[in-house]
């Protein structure tokens, strides 16, 4: 393969890389995580599941956290339990099944799910009979939408046809899969070793039980990562042609997860080479047709979020870039995160605690938040610049019935003054709208936080938290 030109493209100088490399969210949520707190109860999450029950009729979005795997990835940052014991994994099923009991009974009018993403940890962690047990447990009390999107993260190294075809019969219609990096250096380091011939033999199983989608999720930032050696990765993915790609960058947080201190810190790529390996990225999936969607992910153009992307309707949650816009999404268990009526909960972590909780028939609530009003302006502002790269200020107006010049007047300054992203290029403002640029891309997360409201009292700053945004 020859050799690939180091300049990022869009082109990136070294004074914008010094300038917005700093500590900043993905935007999964806005408010972050950070601002959940203990002070939101059960009992809070009870009254906003009574307030999201009355609206009859309304689909759901549903998230199961499965977070059991056999080894640790050195560069995952979710919160998974590693174990092979499959006695530990069979009772956990136990207690989620008692939780989806619960949520059922408060939501007796609210029983119909758009989407379903089980989550981990490895899902596939499990055999046929637990998966079976386990998504039983679901339909035992809920329905779907005829065009219900089911999915499911899977991993190459132990998944088995058996499980593919067993999941389809079910009515899973989405796969998603861990790849990173094929580099065998990469993989040794991240002690994640995984084939090609792996990777490619489970999507084809998958196509040719009528999955509608599969994706890929790929990382750079990783150590030992070249963009000679990450082009090849990109080869031998587009070899595949999955319909959807997500390309994350590399979230480095040892002061939160400690087995990230085994990773070889030295040989992680710098802020240059990462936006060299990102937009690298970007020119191979776009010159191979694939559409770029928010910030760090590719699909195809009959694609779902290709066309919600046309249209400007593509939406974000906890599972990612949707075209499903469900108005509450319930999570079950350990760390699971929900969204109902203008609430995040989120479940402990700990199984001992978990299994207390569900078994005395209490929800395992942690923390949470309650939005505000302005925080529900904020989040669809940040919400619409992280999926469609456009705000119509216009319409921010008439949702929420305020001045939008008048809102964010310092905000609209900072996007727009000397040194700012407008006069760097990353955004395009005017009377009526924010558009992220082509370069703006690959800054959008600085961009969304101009008008956080929690960077900016510095209250999240009181401690190391973000990755960085480059």
């Amino acid at each position: 393969m020859s050799s690939i030109q180091a300049s990022p493209a869009p082109a990136a100088s070294a004074e914008l890389l010094a300038r917005y490399d700093r500590p900043g969210p993905r935007y999964t949520s806005y408010p972050t995580a950070v601002e959940f707190h203990a002070g939101f109860t059960e009992a809070d999450y009870r009254e906003r599941l009574a307030a999201a029950d009355a609206r009859a009729g309304e689909p759901l979005s549903a998230y199961a956290h499965l977070p059991f795997c056999e080894e640790r990835c050195l560069y995952c940052a979710c919160n998974v339990v590693i174990t092979r014991r499959r006695d530990v994994a069979a009772r956990y099923l136990d207690h989620v099944t008692l939780e989806i009991e619960l949520l059922a009974r408060h939501l007796p009018r609210r029983r119909t799910i758009s989407q379903l993403h089980w989550g981990g940890g490895t899902p596939t962690f499990y055999p046929v009979a637990d998966l079976e047990r386990s998504f039983h447990a679901w339909t035992e009390h809920f329905g779907f939408t005829r065009d219900a999107e089911l999915g499911i993260e899977v991993d190459p190294r132990v998944t088995t046809r058996e499980q593919i075809v067993a999941l389809r019969r079910l009515g899973f219609n989405r796969l998603s899969m861990g790849v990173q990096d094929f580099a065998p250096e990469v993989q040794r380091a991240v002690h994640r070793v995984q084939t090609f011939e792996w990777t490619r033999d489970l999507v084809h199983a998958a196509r040719a039980e009528g999955f509608a989608s599969v994706n890929i999720d790929l990382i750079y930032g990783l150590p030992y990562q070249t963009l000679d050696g990450f082009g090849a990765t990109l080869d031998r993915v587009l070899e595949i042609r999955p319909d959807r790609v997500a390309c994350y960058s590399f979230a480095f947080v040892p002061w939160i997860k400690a087995h990230m201190k085994h990773l070889p810190a030295e040989s992680l790529p710098g802020p240059a080479l990462k936006l060299g390996l990102l937009a690298l990225t970007m020119r191979r999936f776009a010159a191979a047709g694939y559409r770029q969607i928010g910030m760090d992910h590719f699909a195809l153009p009959e694609d779902e979020l290709s066309r919600a992307v046309e249209a400007r309707t593509l939406h974000r949650n906890f599972m990612g870039y949707t075209v499903q816009s469900a108005r509450d999404m319930v999570a079950v268990g350990i760390s699971g995160i929900g969204d109902v009526q203008g609430a995040y909960v989120q479940n402990g972590k700990k199984l001992p605690d978990y299994e207390a909780a569900v078994t005395s028939g209490r929800f395992p609530v942690e923390r949470g938040h309650r939005l505000d009003r302005d925080d529900e302006v904020r989040r669809h502002v940040i919400t619409e610049l992280m999926c469609n790269g456009h705000l119509d200020m216009r319409e921010v107006e008439r949702r929420f019935s305020l001045s939008f010049a008048d809102t964010f007047a310092t905000e609209l300054e900072d996007l727009t003054g000397p040194a700012s992203p407008a006069a760097d290029g990353l955004v395009l403002v005017t009377p009526e709208a924010i558009d992220v640029t082509p370069l703006g891309r690959l800054f959008v997360r600085n961009v969304c936080m101009t008008f956080d409201r929690y960077l900016r009292s510095g209250t999240a700053r009181q401690r190391p938290t973000f990755s960085r945004t480059v």
